[in-house]
């Protein structure tokens, strides 16, 4: 039987990097979100509709929305 971590078993290293990270991704999406929302679907690689659920694929759908997802 698997054994559940708490917060308070993780050490202050593993706990700052979860809050890194999680912020990493909260700060990306936010990015993402308002760019998608306020581009034109012209600068839009694809169609708008299929851009905003992929945004939900963490960490790799705001990241690839900024990447790949915008044009010019």
């Amino acid at each position: 039987m698997a054994s559940t971590r708490r917060w308070s078993d993780l050490s202050t290293a593993q706990r700052t990097a979860i809050i890194a990270v999680g912020t990493a991704e909260v700060v990306l999406t936010a990015l993402a979100a308002a760019d998608l929302a306020r581009r034109p679907s012209a600068q839009v690689r694809g169609p708008k509709a299929l851009w905003w659920p992929a945004l939900a694929v963490q960490p790799t759908g705001p990241v690839a929305y900024l990447v790949w997802g915008r044009r010019g």
